[in-house]
């Protein structure tokens, strides 16, 4: 088997959705006997705060601000977005403001704005 480079790994990652990512966090947990939690305790205290916000500048949260008036479209976007069901989604959508995507990189977090303003939607990156 040959091993992946960590640009490699994140590049497979990049195309998860987020409930395959969830998935695949319990999974690592499982095998390791890890949590995925700990780091970000850690880096909330002292002087690890530096390093946070560095890697902050990679990742954004895609916030849904308000649905608009085609909220079935933004429904539907936020759907294919999440792979969430319809009912989740609906929720999220009804829930505004809310974090459709959070983590994402830069070039996915500005597609899923992109999508989402195009269905109608007012969205912030964070």
């Amino acid at each position: 088997m040959a091993k992946l480079t960590t640009e490699e790994l994140l590049e497979q990652f990049a195309g998860l959705t987020l409930v395959e990512l969830s998935e695949f966090v319990k999974a690592f947990e499982e095998k390791f006997d890890v949590t995925a939690a700990a780091p970000v305790a850690v880096a909330g205290a002292g002087g690890a705060g530096a390093a946070e916000e560095v890697e902050e500048k990679d990742s954004f949260d895609v916030i849904l601000e308000a649905a608009g008036d085609k909220k079935i479209q933004v429904i539907k976007t936020v759907r294919e977005l999440t792979s969430l069901g319809l009912g989740e989604a609906k929720a999220v959508v009804d829930g505004a403001p809310k974090a459709v995507l959070e983590g994402a990189n830069k070039e996915t977090a500005e597609k899923a704005k992109a999508a989402l303003e195009e269905a109608g939607a007012t969205v912030t990156l964070k």
